[in-house]
């Protein structure tokens, strides 16, 4: 039997950390990580962790919303590790334990696969409604001329690695080569090269050219 701890944040600013000490503190042997979206469960340290699992394990994360924020994929998720024969806790919803004594098979559950029902539900709830804000937020900038879209990571004010690509796009862009030849060569998205294209022409403009 193996404690396994899993830990969760949005993106990469956000801190892990908090987790991680509070899931070593229990006693977690392994501990998998990602930085990533909860949306669906196409994450690479979840991927792992399901890899390593095994019959009379348990694992732990510290609350429903780590795991995951779709009803639908936390419960099929869920039972799949338990069809593993490993335990899950959620640390802080004691009541979502499925490590059980005899006594409490019944009811215990019953109660449990309520709770789980409900918390995965608002898990859903909260993250349409964040992106729900989030398209208002956009619209509402947008019709007060204040919302500039996502910064870019290429262009002529960037520095190191980021410059460097940017003007041999650039380049590329002026010799004529084609969009698609440029991500072949540079690996870097199509929308990307096609963002760099919009913005030299925009500062052509802007320079009479």
């Amino acid at each position: 039997m193996a404690y396994i701890g899993y830990a969760r944040v949005s993106s990469t600013g956000q801190n892990i950390a908090r987790q991680v000490e509070e899931l070593k503190k229990i006693g977690c042997e392994i501990i998998y990580q990602d930085s990533q979206s909860g949306k669906d469960f196409n994450r690479v340290g979840y991927a792992k962790m399901k890899q390593k699992i095994r019959k009379n394990d348990v694992l732990f994360v510290h609350d429903l919303f780590r795991f995951g924020r779709n009803a639908k994929e936390i419960r099929k998720e869920w039972e799949a590790i338990r069809e593993e024969g490993a335990d899950i806790v959620v640390v802080n919803m004691p009541m979502l334990d499925t490590r059980r004594k005899e006594n409490d098979i019944g009811v215990g559950e019953l109660i449990s696969d309520i709770v789980l029902t409900l918390l995965a539900w608002m898990a859903e709830d909260e993250r349409n409604r964040i992106r729900s804000a989030q398209r208002e937020g956009i619209e509402i900038a947008k019709r007060q001329g204040k919302y500039q879209g996502r910064k870019m990571k290429y262009h002529p004010d960037a520095k190191g690695k980021a410059k460097l690509i940017y003007d041999e796009v650039v380049k590329k862009l002026n010799l004529g080569v084609s969009v698609m030849d440029i991500h072949r060569e540079t690996d870097l998205s199509r929308d990307t090269i096609y963002r760099i294209k919009r913005n030299m022409k925009k500062l052509k403009e802007e320079k009479g050219e």
